[in-house]
């Protein structure tokens, strides 16, 4: 008999984002998919949004969408997956770094605090929003943390924290920073992943 986790699933989901840690999720998730980023101007959504006083869940499910639907109209009838992640810490919503020094001003902010961190996801087929996911992580820094451990991680981790919203390596190195963490470790690499597959066994693009 031929083992069913062999065969080749009948759809390809379109991923509309460029971040390394949600591929690796979706590949060792066995999910189908293939990649074209949207390209969207983040910066202008966030910026109206803030000022429109919009919380950090909401910011996160705006881009998200907007990605999604974005590259949705490039791809009739393809599932369409968009995702975000928005760190909030006091009600002050964080962007990713540009540079290295505004990611050591980010840890020295997060230093002692416990601050949330939303993951997102929309899939989008034919310009309709046809599944949506959210999930949180509550993580703490520790409050111990120098601001030389600071300019090492930041040195021997490199370019690589600045795809980060967080400035932190969960799955290496950045471990270091916690001293608590509740909530999945899929929502802290962005992406609610289990909702997702659940969505997918439903709707026959995986196999159940």
């Amino acid at each position: 008999m031929q083992n069913q986790m062999s065969a080749v699933p009948q759809t390809t989901i379109v991923l509309a984002s460029s971040s390394a840690s949600r591929q690796k999720l979706l590949d060792g998730a066995g999910i189908p998919h293939s990649v074209e980023p949207s390209k969207v101007d983040e910066e202008e959504v966030k910026r109206s949004m803030r000022e429109a006083g919009r919380t950090g869940i909401e910011l996160a499910e705006a881009l998200a969408e907007l990605k999604a639907m974005t590259i949705s109209r490039k791809q009739p009838g393809k599932l369409v997956l968009g995702a975000d992640q928005i760190l909030d810490c006091d009600g002050k919503t964080f962007d990713k770094p540009r540079n290295s020094a505004i990611a050591a001003e980010h840890l020295r902010f997060l230093r002692g605090k416990s601050h949330q961190l939303i993951s997102y996801a929309v899939i989008v087929q034919d310009n309709v929003r046809v599944w949506s996911a959210v999930e949180t992580a509550k993580i703490t820094i520790r409050s111990n943390l120098s601001d030389q451990f600071i300019d090492n991680y930041i040195t021997r981790c490199g370019l690589d924290i600045l795809s980060t919203v967080g400035v932190y390596k969960a799955e290496s190195l950045g471990a270091q920073l916690f001293s608590k963490v509740q909530g999945s470790h899929y929502t802290i690499l962005g992406l609610p992943l289990l909702p997702l597959l659940h969505y997918l066994r439903e709707t026959g693009v995986i196999y159940k």
